[in-house]
């Protein structure tokens, strides 16, 4: 019996941009808004130059083998390829591992963060741009990421992400945050994506303040190193793993 692939809106949206849909675009909710956001397919294929300054940063300082982590349609991978960087690139989505293939990524696979490692194969710097800590989901993906990185990375490598403090989405109008102190945490985001009819699973998303990256990092064994932030509460860290 065959078995019905799961929905993969993500990857048909990135799909149908490089095939000629300029106006491509994701509907995405978020359990922290009552709206509905718009995210355009073309956000994936940016330049260098269309990129924020904290993710030219992080290809700056990226160094040896590279592991990019949720690659969506490798501007990231491309860039770094095009530096004379070995890259492999991975993403869950199989449409969005595709779309890396056809644009020239030597190296994409389809894997989940937790994936193990291909035997022997270990990285320099993992890469997890766009929020892309997010991808460990919630502060218990965080702790096991961190872990689990460790079979990952060659000695003294690096992981570079960014994250983004959200408190300022529950400030009330004079100011003072919301929070719900009993309840979880407050950067444990669910989501979901759909394109056109087509609605996928939803997801969890993680938000992490610096001081909570800064914890569990320390805790896991790690250095920490912030290298820059936006107007917007995203920052730039780099985790090196103490041997």
């Amino acid at each position: 019996m065959s078995r019905t692939p799961a929905p993969d809106p993500v990857g048909h949206a990135l799909m149908a941009f490089l095939r000629g849909n300029k106006d491509a675009t994701l509907q995405v909710r978020l359990s922290v808004s009552d709206e509905e956001e718009q995210l355009p397919a073309s956000y994936f294929f940016r330049s260098l130059w269309e990129m924020p300054e904290l993710e030219r940063t992080a290809l700056e300082e990226c160094r040896g083998y590279v592991l990019d982590a949720g690659a969506g349609a490798g501007v990231h991978s491309l860039e770094l390829q095009a530096r004379g960087f070995q890259v492999k690139a991975i993403d869950a989505s199989p449409g969005a591992v595709q779309v890396l293939q056809e644009r020239g990524v030597r190296a994409a696979a389809c894997h989940n963060l937790f994936d193990a490692p291909a035997p022997g194969e270990h990285f320099d710097t993992i890469l997890m741009l766009m929020n892309g800590l997010g991808l460990v989901g919630t502060l218990d993906g965080l702790e096991r990421f961190l872990q689990h990185a460790r079979t990952l990375l060659a000695p003294g490598g690096q992981i570079l992400a960014t994250s983004s403090d959200i408190s300022y989405l529950y400030e009330d109008e004079e100011g003072a945050l919301n929070i719900n102190l009993n309840g979880p945490y407050y950067g444990e985001v669910e989501y979901q994506m759909t394109y056109g009819t087509e609605a996928g699973a939803p997801f969890h998303w993680l938000f992490a303040d610096a001081g909570i990256v800064q914890d569990y990092a320390e805790t896991a064994g790690s250095d920490v190193e912030f290298l820059g932030e936006d107007d917007q509460e995203q920052f730039l860290v780099r985790l090196t793993l103490r041997s």
